[in-house]
Parts: structure tokens; sequence; C-alpha cells
């Protein structure tokens, strides 16, 4: 561990400006459970490169974990608009929406997810994942 850190240093030393090395750096800090400087790690990472999804979803995870709600919910947007034909992403965003205690806007989030859905898709079908996505999106409408 000792030996990953001072790579990843001497890395940054190489060039401040790159956003593997800050990654790196945030998943090292993470590993140890210093979450504040994981974080820290993360967002300097994406000033660098603002559309990398695998650093938004780390964020995102950890921001979770430390029950930073608000930035949860900033991160799931920002994945959102990058990949809006994801579901996943969708689902989540809606999920941050309602963590942060706004059950209407989430629903609002679901009813737009499924409006950008053709007639006919896997979405529409009666199955396990479909009915989840039912069961919680009246869980959302029976908390407003």
């Amino acid at each position: 561990k000792k030996e990953a850190v001072e790579l990843v240093k001497r890395g940054l030393m190489m060039d401040m400006r790159s956003h593997v090395c800050w990654h790196v750096y945030g998943l090292l800090h993470r590993s140890s459970q210093n979450y504040a400087e994981a974080i820290k790690a993360y967002k300097q990472a994406l000033r660098i490169d603002e559309e990398n999804l695998q650093i938004l979803r780390d964020m995102s995870l950890l921001q979770i974990q430390m029950r930073d709600l608000i930035g949860f919910k900033e991160t799931r947007l920002r994945i959102l608009t990058l990949r809006p034909n994801s579901k996943v992403h969708w689902l989540s965003y809606a999920l941050s929406v309602h963590v942060n205690g706004d059950p209407d806007a989430a629903v609002g989030i679901l009813d737009s997810y499924f409006g950008t859905l053709e007639e006919g898709c896997v979405e529409f079908e009666k199955n396990f994942e479909s009915s989840e996505l039912a069961l919680y999106k009246n869980q959302l409408l029976s908390e407003t």
C-alpha cells in the first residue's frame, strides 16, 4: 500500500493534470477508509476530465456512503445528462431525488424515463424487473 501511494504521488509530480493519477489516488484513500480525501481526489480528477463516468460513479457511491445526499443527487444528474439512454442512470437519479426528500420529483423522473421508451420495449413486459419498478413508483406515490 505504501508503495502504491508513493507511485501515485510520483505520478502526480510528473503530471498534475493526470485524471488517472487523481482517480487512483482517490481509490487508495477509499481503500484506507479516508473517504473525505478520496472525494477530494475524485473532484480533482473530474476538474481535469469532467465526463469520466467511472470517476463520477465512484464519487457518487462514496457520496451516498458518506450521506452527502445533495452531492449524490448532483453527481447522479451529471451522469444522467452524459448517458440519458441508460435505465440505471434514470433510476439512480430518481433514487437520489427521493432520498433528498422529494418523492413527487422522483415520480416525475420515472415518468420522464417511461416517456423515453418506445412502445413494445422490454420495460412494458410483465417481468420481475418491471414489477419492482412499478412497486417502487407506487411507494413514491404513497409518500406524496
